[in-house]
């Protein structure tokens, strides 16, 4: 089916390219990075040795000034892989935005250009144990004393938590205030006193290391204040669109490998003399599949479009982060079926697709949220 997305001659080139990096430095070691239950940091800085980390970015800051169509690429071709978990997007794509948009021209050149170097990871840390997908009413206070704030609280489900130098924490400034506007965002040094973190385990996601961090008294310097003082739950708001579209195109991405993993298997596997894709019931379900998932790529992609132009589409991406990683899981757990005993077995990638797919409705806002966010946009 013909894209939306006006990808151009140097898209398709950097496609391949990108595919062939992925081929040769990441595929063959992915599997020890499951096992260790964590990417090498040095894996980041080569995605930045190639320019493939913050492409999006000036050159000025060491990226590339390209479109948001080459982190579309991104992430279909690493999920055509099976290597969702090396979470490169989150570190570019999701984080460093923040940087870039709200950023002093001194917090730029300090920290850009190692960010996009892969030198300096990145994590964000809005998830708090209590408060959840609630971010208006995180509790984690930072509070100003000369020329630092001193933070104390908890965030947790922390991606790239392990790994990270630098996590832009959401913390609150002013505790009087209403909950939206008293909120403000620190970018921490994770060689901080009073900072900590551990390792939380999975179900499945197990190269992506998630953490808890914890701040006692933690210091940070005044001049880590990204943006204006209390106006952080508002840069979160904003940010959060092109996040949930990343996420839709994660569920499109996923739920697609899932089936071509399945089309491949049922052509082969033979069950009362003929081949399990020549049961009614096995074309039904990968038919209603393929079409769920060309259904959440057009939306993705018109929506997309939009997003380039400088719409906001908050609820319509709500929509799509909803249906494409609610979809992903459920095609994932069809196609497993198909495996039959073979399906729960880690050595068959399917099983890897289900685990990690389950993920796709909770990160980013867990779909329940995702529908307040929806309703209310509908006047409920």
């Amino acid at each position: 089916m013909d894209r939306l997305l006006p990808f151009a001659g140097e898209h398709e080139m950097f496609r391949r390219s990108f595919g062939q990096f992925l081929d040769k430095e990441i595929a063959p070691y992915y599997e020890q990075w499951e096992k260790d239950g964590i990417v090498p940091r040095e894996v980041f800085k080569k995605f930045g040795d190639q320019g493939y980390l913050c492409i999006w970015l000036d050159e000025e800051y060491g990226g590339a000034g390209g479109d948001f169509l080459y982190n579309v690429i991104q992430t279909e071709e690493i999920n055509a892989r099976g290597l969702q978990n090396v979470f490169i997007r989150l570190h570019g794509d999701v984080v460093a935005p923040y940087i870039a948009a709200h950023g002093t021209g001194e917090q730029k050149k300090k920290w850009l250009p190692d960010i996009a170097a892969g030198t300096k990871i990145l994590a964000i840390a809005m998830t708090e144990p209590n408060a959840g997908s609630d971010l208006a009413n995180l509790q984690t206070k930072a509070v100003k004393q000369g020329d630092h704030y001193v933070i104390n609280g908890s965030k947790t489900f922390i991606s790239n938590g392990m790994l990270a130098d630098l996590v832009l924490v959401a913390v609150r400034t002013d505790p009087t205030a209403k909950p939206y506007k008293g909120i403000s965002l620190l970018l921490v040094d994770t060689t901080a006193a009073g900072f900590s973190r551990t390792k939380l385990r999975k179900i499945g996601m197990h190269a992506q290391d998630t953490a808890e961090l914890s701040f006692v008294d933690c210091k940070v310097p005044v001049a880590n204040l990204i943006g204006e003082e209390n106006k952080g739950f508002y840069y979160m708001m904003e940010k959060l669109q092109q996040e949930r579209l990343i996420a839709a195109y994660n569920g499109v991405s996923m739920a697609r490998r899932s089936l071509d993993l399945t089309l491949r298997y049922v052509k082969e596997r033979q069950l009362f003399g003929k081949t399990l894709g020549e049961f009614q019931n096995t074309q039904f379900v990968l038919a209603k599949a393929a079409t769920e998932i060309e259904m959440g790529q057009s939306f993705a992609d018109q929506l997309t479009l939009r997003h380039m132009a400088g719409e906001k589409v908050n609820k319509e991406v709500s929509m799509a982060k909803y249906f494409c990683c609610d979809m992903a899981f459920r095609v994932s757990t069809d196609c497993l079926q198909m495996f039959g005993g073979y399906g729960v077995c880690e050595e068959y990638p399917i099983a890897k697709q289900f685990t990690d797919t389950r993920f796709l409705t909770i990160t980013a806002g867990t779909s329940e949220v995702q529908l307040l966010i929806i309703a209310k946009e509908l006047g409920l």
